[in-house]
């Protein structure tokens, strides 16, 4: 259903509100343990090897900042009633949506692999910097994990697709709307090497929730994909295994 021009106003708000937490709250408050006071109370909480104590101590608060993080998008969602009626038409059923989410995961790789030729036509050789920090992160601290795999996907689709593509869409076209978020999703990654890869991505997330209308939709997809990126290696092994 279309929103009411104070409703508009009223999504607006919360739009702004949800990027603010995203940015400071999961994005850059873990600046502030550069501040000497606080990053040495805190990283004297935990009883590690040296080596190890600035991974756990990241692990951590990414978590926390992430759980903050959908906390207050809660609070804020609730306080909105229609944030995510954004559509006309009726939305997917909640079965539908689970169906495209993980259909929606089969998309992806499939994009991803036209990504990769694409990548490697262009002497971009496989690989993600910025995924194998991640992951050498959650060898020391397996809370990392859960942010990877399920609270970044989350809120990601909530920032990107609800407030960035949901917002654009409100006056311009899908493809229009779908490519701005897609190219803003890819460059907030900061792995500017594979930005075709983040933005066939985004781009697919974005079909996702346009097609049923739920962000659920794009939530699964997300999830899986970042799942199935986590367990990749121990996949691989298990298929060998295998044989």
């Amino acid at each position: 259903m279309k929103l009411t021009l104070a409703e508009k106003r009223k999504s607006l708000i919360t739009s702004i509100f949800i990027l603010i937490a995203y940015v400071f709250v999961f994005q850059l408050s873990a600046l502030l343990l550069l501040i000497p006071p606080v990053g040495d109370i805190v990283s004297g909480l935990i009883d590690a090897p040296p080596a190890e104590k600035g991974s756990i101590l990241t692990g951590w608060w990414s978590f926390t900042a992430g759980i903050v993080t959908l906390l207050i998008i809660w609070i804020l969602v609730f306080a909105d009633k229609k944030y995510f009626d954004i559509f006309d038409g009726p939305k997917a059923s909640v079965g539908e949506a689970i169906g495209w989410g993980i259909l929606g995961f089969f998309m992806v790789l499939f994009g991803q692999s036209i990504g990769v030729m694409i990548e490697r036509a262009m002497g971009i050789g496989a690989g993600s910097e910025n995924t194998e920090m991640l992951l050498e992160i959650a060898k020391f601290s397996p809370i990392m994990i859960l942010v990877i795999a399920i609270i970044a996907p989350i809120l990601e689709e909530v920032v990107f697709r609800r407030v960035v593509f949901g917002s654009i869409i409100q006056f311009q076209n899908f493809w229009v709307s779908a490519i701005i978020s897609a190219i803003i999703f890819a460059a907030i990654h900061f792995d500017f090497t594979h930005i075709i890869l983040y933005t066939i991505c985004g781009l697919i997330f974005a079909f996702l929730y346009y097609k049923t209308k739920r962000l659920l939709t794009s939530i699964i997809a997300h999830v899986l994909l970042n799942s199935f990126v986590v367990n990749a290696e121990n996949i691989q092994n298990f298929l060998t295994n295998l044989q």
